[in-house]
């Protein structure tokens, strides 16, 4: 079994990509052991001088949803994939609003998940602790400052998968299910990160075809 840990927020394409590769492997049957871990590009983005973002959490454009997927996943984990998947969604396909609590919910109800104790969770501050308690673990023990991170083996890697799972397939012409591919794209990840640890960067100049 990979153990490995990956960071979200929900307003980040990438993140969406990388996520979603990693439920889909699970859905599948992955041999993976996965901790999905919250983090702030909100408080990344904090001036110096200014407050942290977790004393005005109104301020900031997605933490709301950010609590509302850690309170899923910490309360009803058997339904967090199908959530996480549903507010990336909510984002980039359908253009919502993460600070709109009615959207929130009815995300949470189309996945039969007990929206009230969620929200409750946000109310009374233990949705917005365990989101930051993750944070500081994840920028004070690995140096975390974006999404997705991978960290793995005590190596913490920040990285873009361009596709979404699916992107490559059409089902002819001999390609691999949606599923085979999700877990090659994360098992490729992993093994750079555990076998290649001199590749610190390596990016191309335009978008690959």
């Amino acid at each position: 079994m990979r153990t490995f840990t990956i960071t979200w927020d929900y307003r980040c394409p990438f993140a969406r990509n990388a996520n979603e590769h990693v439920v889909e492997g699970l859905l599948a049957g992955a041999d993976w052991d996965v901790t999905f871990v919250p983090f702030s590009l909100g408080q990344v983005h904090v001036a110096d001088g200014d407050p942290p973002i977790w004393d005005r959490p109104d301020d900031d454009s997605g933490l709301l949803a950010l609590q509302v997927g850690t309170a899923v996943r910490d309360l009803d984990p058997a339904r967090f994939p199908g959530v996480h998947l549903d507010l990336f969604a909510n984002r980039h396909d359908h253009g919502g609003d993460l600070r709109d609590a009615r959207q929130l919910r009815e995300v949470l109800d189309r996945h039969d998940v007990d929206a009230d104790a969620v929200f409750a969770q946000v109310a009374d501050g233990r949705a917005l602790k365990a989101v930051r308690d993750a944070h500081d673990w994840a920028a004070s023990e690995h140096t975390v400052w974006g999404v997705p991170t991978f960290i793995s083996g005590g190596q913490a890697v920040f990285i873009r998968l361009m596709r979404r799972p699916g992107d490559r397939h059409s089902g002819a012409n001999g390609q691999r299910p949606r599923a085979e591919e999700s877990i090659g794209q994360i098992e490729r990840v992993l093994d750079l990160m555990d076998d290649f640890v001199d590749l610190n960067e390596f990016k191309h100049t335009s978008i690959p075809r």
